[in-house]
């Protein structure tokens, strides 16, 4: 039969640790899965573990600003991109497409938080597929559905 351990030793190894089981485990003198198993198991234990985590997140994010404040411009673009994202300070990534692109959106979420499904959507060709420029996208909720406008074809309703 296994050792059994006490949820106090867990909490008091889990300090300075910055929230890595192996660490844990060490200190206590246990294998990896049975530290990991007394976080999940033991209230006690995971709120020690979860407060260990946030410190350590705490003491990251104290160093980023220390890194913004001496000039450090990658760490400023960094937080920007971050941190900044409601503000508009986002990364853009353009792609050039040459020939076709197809579009298909099989299973997205609405803006609800509901799950749908798209299987009705209808494949989209890029410039050499045949859309003209009637072509249009439509947005349903948070998913896409991208729908051929017969008007502007030839012989079209």
């Amino acid at each position: 039969m296994g050792e059994r351990y006490r949820a106090a030793q867990f909490i008091e190894a889990i300090k300075g640790t910055g929230g890595i089981i192996s660490s844990i485990a060490s200190r206590v003198g246990c294998s990896w899965h049975t530290a990991k198993r007394y976080v999940k198991l033991y209230p006690t234990v995971g709120r020690a573990y979860d407060d260990e985590c946030e410190a350590i997140l705490d003491l990251a994010e104290v160093k980023t600003i220390g890194l913004i404040k001496e000039g450090d411009a990658m760490m400023i673009r960094y937080y920007l991109s971050t941190k900044g994202r409601h503000r508009g300070y986002v990364m853009k990534t353009e792609q050039a497409v040459e020939g076709g692109l197809t579009l298909k959106i099989v299973e997205t979420e609405d803006w609800r938080g509901n799950d749908t499904n798209h299987n009705g959507a209808q494949d989209a060709p890029g410039p050499t597929g045949g859309i003209s420029s009637s072509g249009e996208i439509q947005v349903v909720g948070g998913g896409a559905t991208v729908e051929e406008n017969d008007a502007g074809h030839e012989g079209g309703a």
